[in-house]
């Protein structure tokens, strides 16, 4: 179990990312020159790069995955309210919620091992 609760939210995290990373392709469309796709293109990835910023700091310290997914997933929530029917708020915002809650458990299952590993050291076990 702990091996399925510290990988599951990393590999659900770059797979999120990626999915995201589809939607950045949009800015290739049009009759615009390349340098502006190009540029629509970084702008539309910048979500992106927060969730790798992200996921780095989470990998380390599963508390920062925890609060900063969550608060992602309610942020836009909040930005785009009413923009979207409700599956795209599902689509975005629930694997965001879902990847937190996972960080969560993954923070708890550390702090649980860490009692126990000191428990054993304590008692010569």
């Amino acid at each position: 179990m702990n091996k399925f609760l510290y990988w599951t939210p990393r590999i659900l995290t770059i797979i999120f990312i990626l999915f995201l990373g589809l939607f950045a392709l949009d800015a290739f469309e049009g009759d615009q020159s390349l340098i502006k796709k190009l540029g629509g293109f970084v702008i539309h990835l910048i979500p992106n790069f927060v969730m790798i910023l992200i996921l780095i700091l989470a990998w380390r310290w599963e508390w920062i995955g925890t609060i900063a997914f969550i608060l992602v997933g309610i942020a836009y929530i909040i930005m785009f309210w009413g923009k979207f029917p409700a599956v795209t708020y599902l689509t975005i915002a629930g694997p965001l919620f879902l990847i937190g809650i996972l960080f969560w458990l993954s923070w708890l299952d550390r702090k649980k091992m860490k009692k126990k590993n000191e428990w054993t050291v304590l008692n010569g076990e």
